[in-house]
């Protein structure tokens, strides 16, 4: 790869890891970031005062990476705080479950010099289990258009590099959410940069039942939802049955598929006209479309 050397001014790259509690899967996180091929990374963990055993493994790498201790608001404070303490350029963060895939931030700094006007980097992501073993692809979109946010969120988010002056003028991320909070940002980016894709595995995200999207599902539908109707206006059908479903019956819809109903799906007709109550055409509109595509419903 044809990625000039530090002498020659190639850009920073900032990585921020928030972290807390996180002693079962950090060293791996860590390693991931170290072993990178490219030279020039600022690397700071930021840990709102873990209590399992993180900080002794924080402790070893003294010396190869930054860390701060501080009492925080959540991932997305501790993200923004390290960044206004970071200098790189290019900025990303990986959360502490999460790893990069050899190569990932080589990949990134090579798109960002071929492309100046681009302002977000995003390449294909894969999930893993607890042990690394790899469960499947995460349904990254590609190739890129704006519009496609405004139906899920659609990029791998370790897979993702920003440039640091995208994200400042972006506001950082929204420390009112818990979970979505990237998605929000990918929304608020869109909205007046472009992104490239690489088509290239760049990360891996963890999966398990701990973990944002899985352990607090409620939350995440809660919190994604809001995202939609603040930035759009509107919640898509699929959105509404999901949530539906999960109240139903409390599976994550991931390790635990979810289970077709009729009876839900003919819930989200009222249900949607609720959230979508300035667009109650729109969403009939859609559902009845939706409807006409759907088989194979087992009522409950």
């Amino acid at each position: 790869m044809n990625i000039p050397n530090s002498n020659q001014g190639i850009p920073l790259v900032s990585i921020i890891t928030p972290s807390l509690n996180a002693a079962r899967f950090i060293e791996q996180t860590i390693e991931s970031v170290l072993s990178q091929d490219y030279a020039h990374i600022e690397y700071t963990v930021m840990d709102g005062g873990s209590t399992d055993g993180t900080l002794e493994i924080l402790d070893r790498y003294r010396g190869s990476i930054q860390y701060a201790v501080q009492e925080d608001r959540g991932a997305a404070d501790a993200v923004n705080r390290g960044f206004l303490r970071s200098h790189g350029a290019i900025f990303a963060w990986l959360s502490a479950d999460d790893v990069y895939l050899p190569g990932a931030v080589s990949l990134a700094v090579s798109r960002f010099l071929a492309e100046p006007d681009a302002a977000v980097v995003y390449g294909e992501g894969r999930w893993v289990d607890e042990g690394g073993a790899v469960l499947g692809r995460y349904p990254t979109r590609a190739p890129y258009e704006p519009a496609m946010f405004a139906s899920e969120c659609c990029l791998c988010q370790p897979a993702c590099f920003i440039r640091r002056e995208a994200f400042a003028d972006a506001g950082m991320l929204d420390t009112g959410l818990h979970s979505a909070f990237d998605y929000d940002l990918w929304i608020r980016l869109a909205g007046v940069h472009r992104f490239s894709f690489v088509p290239e595995d760049l990360a891996s995200s963890r999966m398990h039942r701990a973990n944002k999207s899985l352990g607090a599902r409620r939350l995440m539908f809660d919190e994604s939802m809001a995202v939609l109707r603040r930035h759009y206006g509107y919640v898509p059908v699929k959105w509404i049955y999901g949530y539906l479903s999960f109240l139903r019956d409390s599976r994550d819809q991931f390790f635990e598929p979810l289970r077709e109903s009729v009876l839900t799906w003919l819930a989200t007709l009222p249900a949607g006209i609720y959230y979508n109550h300035a667009h109650p055409w729109r969403h009939l509109k859609e559902w009845v479309s939706s409807t006409a595509r759907r088989v194979g419903f087992s009522a409950r």
